[in-house]
């Protein structure tokens, strides 16, 4: 977000008949130009002892460039794999329903902007006819083309991942997938309620959502017994929280009333706890108010000058550290602090400026600075 959410901020539409600007979509951009990049240190892995660990030294994980971390919704999801967990019946299905619907649209979820991707929506809990109820009573018929449902899928041990992978390669700008319930795609058998049970399954999921890229986001129950913090009403051990990203927890005070309180907690993202409510008439949660202001990242210094260098007659430069130094006159910087430096905020690069950034190895190494979006 461009700047601080003010828990005094207007609340934006949510349907499908607001105001619709969109932020472009980097997928396609970005996947091809990250081939280029060293995505891993395990490139350039130093083996120690007879067991073969692989480790990298200080020095090799600053001259590495990793993939940017783009969010899913600015703020508010990033990738990885997340919990979403509730009580059965406090709306859950109905939000999960709105935000996929807001990131295959690419409309602002409240005043969150969305990076518009395709969505795949496993509801295992439901059929077709309630779905195709429950949506057109949320958004009417406008529809989404890139918004893909199904209601059976198989567990983790019976193939759920190939499942996914097929579903990915045929849909390569796929950002989000949502796993409702959790509970459906559980082994069988085994102690299923154990710490390393809970955690095996959240870390597999997890091993799946960094190898593309993606986000997963797991819908699952809150257990009976109250607690003064909502995230020890999770069902299950703290193994499922302490392997996944993130967290949200919505819970109602009264079952009966339309607000609801959503906690969030993740690690790399602001912890947050927002009010929102149901509306009855639309079927869709609005947002009412925000306990904590969204932390904006002061302007970097490095970065308003690479903002500033790459002009519209000017969108892409390809030179050693040493030459875009002498581009920067205003910064007085060596080469080498320069290009770590850029390695290290690369995703705020291409975030908040829409500019791509590598640093390519050979004999001689070259900085590509590509802006993919007009400059505002």
């Amino acid at each position: 977000m461009t700047e601080k959410m003010k828990t005094t901020a207007p609340v934006l539409s949510v349907g499908a008949d607001g105001a619709q600007p969109q932020l472009k979509n980097h997928n396609e951009i970005i996947a091809n130009e990250t081939a280029q990049i060293n995505l891993q240190a395990a490139n350039i892995p130093e083996k120690s002892g007879s067991g073969g660990l692989q480790t990298v030294s200080m020095t090799e994980l600053y001259d590495t460039v990793y993939p940017p971390r783009t969010p899913i919704v600015e703020g508010f999801l990033y990738g990885g794999t997340y919990l979403f967990v509730g009580a059965p019946k406090v709306g859950k299905s109905f939000f999960m329903g709105q935000l996929a619907y807001h990131v295959a649209m690419g409309l602002p979820l409240w005043d969150y902007p969305v990076r518009k991707g395709t969505v795949l929506y496993l509801a295992l809990e439901d059929d077709y006819a309630r779905l195709q109820r429950r949506l057109s009573g949320m958004f009417g018929v406008e529809c989404a083309d890139n918004l893909y449902f199904a209601t059976q899928a198989k567990s983790l041990n019976e193939g759920l991942d190939r499942q996914l992978e097929e579903f990915l390669k045929a849909h390569t700008d796929a950002r989000l997938i949502i796993i409702d319930t959790l509970q459906k795609v559980r082994e069988v058998g085994g102690d299923r309620y154990s710490y390393s049970s809970d955690y095996e399954i959240v870390t597999k999921l997890k091993s799946f959502s960094d190898k593309y890229g993606i986000c997963l986001l797991v819908v699952h129950h809150t257990r009976k017994l109250e607690s003064e913090d909502s995230f020890d009403m999770i069902s299950g051990t703290n193994g499922l929280l302490g392997a996944a990203d993130g967290a949200f927890i919505m819970h109602r005070k009264k079952r009966t009333d339309n607000e609801a309180v959503m906690d969030i907690v993740g690690r790399d993202q602001p912890d947050q706890e927002l009010t929102i409510e149901f509306d009855r008439e639309r079927c869709v949660w609005k947002f009412k108010k925000a306990e904590t202001e969204l932390w904006k990242q002061p302007p970097n210094p490095l970065l308003e000058a690479i903002n500033n260098f790459l002009t519209e007659d000017k969108p892409e430069w390809e030179g050693t550290a040493t030459e875009l130094v002498s581009q920067l006159p205003d910064m007085q910087i060596q080469a080498n602090v320069l290009s770590r430096k850029l390695n290290v905020v690369n995703s705020q690069l291409l975030n908040d400026y829409g500019i791509f950034y590598d640093n390519k190895r050979g004999h001689e190494r070259k900085i590509i600075l590509k802006r993919l979006e007009p400059r505002e």
